[in-house]
């Protein structure tokens, strides 16, 4: 029942036309292909960063630089 077969995607490219136009159905597989390109870099390049609570030395405890970032601190652990 979940299976899309070619008769579906007949009928789903159809509606396409239809809704977007010949001229247009062009545009928008190009659109959605760089948008789907654009995301998988997106993820790819989050994958190579580490996280900076690892870039901290363990044995070095956190120390806020000013009064803002002694509050955020205090105000994100309650």
């Amino acid at each position: 029942m979940g299976d899309i077969g070619v008769p579906e995607l007949l009928i789903i490219l159809a509606i396409a036309i239809i809704l977007f136009g010949p001229a247009r159905i062009g545009g928008v597989g190009k659109s959605l292909g760089e948008a789907i390109r654009s995301f998988r870099q997106a993820v790819r390049d989050e994958d190579g960063r580490t996280p900076v609570v690892e870039e901290q030395a363990a044995g070095q405890p956190y120390a806020p630089e000013n009064q803002t970032q002694l509050q955020e601190a205090t105000n994100a652990s309650e």
